[in-house]
């Protein structure tokens, strides 16, 4: 009997697991430099006054390509080298909100489904009939509409939102892992190595083993 409800309980589990994956809506990331441009000018406009990212630094935007003027203006007094951390204190951040917003950092990593989750929780807000906020995504979040989702109708702006909300988990998504096309270029250039090693190698080996019979 113990083992019977030990499967009900893992085929609920799992079916909720199913129902909200499925909820999820797909986003197709952009990785070209405008659009990530565009998804860090709307993130430092509309997140970070509360969200950190503290393992991207200012330099690691200007390396990347980003306007000189924009990424001056964001940095305002700080370094270079300074990590892009919240402009709340964490101690108002925790009077308003009741908890420390998270570091975007990672984020697109952390979440299951990735860009998916963060581009459905964006789009997910809504005003219930007492004219409070919810989330379809995360019912219990106490980050504000940012976008204002829930206060427009489908349509043009509707369109646009979905826009700004594409452009921000791309950025995101770069800040996640902003080596990544570094990193695979260099592959391409270790795989080419290795084939021409282990083709001259072969040769080696042939002219080897042709004296040795």
């Amino acid at each position: 009997m113990r083992v019977f409800l030990q499967i009900i309980l893992l085929s609920c589990i799992s079916l909720t697991a199913w129902a909200n994956e499925a909820a999820l809506e797909k986003v197709d990331v952009e990785t070209d430099s405008k659009s990530i441009e565009r998804g860090a000018e709307a993130m430092i406009g509309s997140c970070h006054s509360c969200h950190s990212m503290e393992y991207i630094h200012y330099r690691d935007l200007l390396n990347f390509g980003m306007d000189k003027q924009k990424v001056e203006t964001w940095r305002g007094d700080q370094p270079l080298d300074a990590p892009v951390l919240a402009q709340m204190a964490e101690n108002d951040a925790m009077g308003a909100f009741g908890k420390v917003p998270p570091d975007l950092s990672l984020m697109v990593k952390a979440r299951d489904g990735g860009p998916n989750y963060l581009y459905s929780y964006l789009l997910g807000y809504y005003a219930k009939p007492d004219g409070t906020l919810s989330n379809h995504i995360y019912p219990e979040t106490k980050m504000p509409d940012v976008l204002g989702v829930s206060s427009i109708a489908e349509g043009a702006s509707h369109t646009e939102v979905q826009g700004q909300a594409r452009d921000i988990v791309s950025f995101l998504a770069w800040v996640s892992d902003p080596h990544e096309a570094e990193r695979l270029r260099l592959g391409y250039y270790v795989i080419a190595y290795l084939l021409v090693l282990t083709t001259l190698l072969y040769f080696v080996k042939k002219q080897i083993w042709s004296k040795l019979k």
